[in-house]
């Protein structure tokens, strides 16, 4: 396979990674209220798990509150339940065929949780990152020793994986630092 071609793949792998971490990061809390944090809580739907962005029209109408419109308004009961079973720890409130979420401010100690939360995240991304330039190092050395690349072309690939690996480890950082000042600051 030439060079380019693995360099492209390594890339993007490595986007991969970085949007597994916004995902992740969606469903951290921060001071305000994000359709985020309910959208991937999955409601049994007709026996079907279902997470909830499938089932509803999901808004935040205020800073401090998420508002649940069901297509269907017989699941209602449903996405009340799944809300009430996740870790979100906020008590749906029943509005005829709309659930209300009121989202409490965070205590300084919790802000604090979360950012850690946060760290862990964008270090276990990183993890991934490295973990991928390794696989990528290790596929151009064999197919150095293989005599498909030359050892030209192996070298100037690990230059290129580097700096790919180091250009994504800095943008987990500045994810992470971005997510983190978000929470502290709400």
């Amino acid at each position: 396979m030439p060079t380019k071609k693995v360099i492209a793949d390594t890339e993007s792998k490595m986007k991969k990674a970085i949007e597994v971490l916004y995902d992740e990061l969606k469903s951290i809390r921060s001071g305000r209220a994000s359709t985020g944090l309910v959208e991937n809580i999955k409601a049994d739907f007709y026996g079907t798990p279902t997470p909830l962005k499938q089932m509803a029209t999901l808004a935040t109408p205020q800073a401090d509150m998420i508002i649940i419109k069901p297509f269907d308004p017989a699941s209602v009961k449903e996405i009340e339940k799944a809300i009430k079973a996740s870790d979100l720890s906020i008590a749906p409130i029943i509005d005829g065929k709309v659930i209300r979420l009121n989202i409490p401010a965070l205590s300084e100690e919790r802000r604090r949780q979360l950012v850690q939360q946060t760290k862990q995240d964008g270090e276990q991304t990183k993890v991934s990152i490295r973990n991928i330039r390794r696989d990528t190092i290790k596929h151009l050395e064999k197919e150095q020793k293989d005599k498909t690349i030359t050892e030209d072309d192996l070298e100037k690939g690990k230059k290129l994986i580097d700096d790919l690996t180091k250009q994504y480890t800095d943008k987990v950082d500045e994810i992470v630092k971005h997510k983190s000042d978000e929470i502290m600051l709400d």
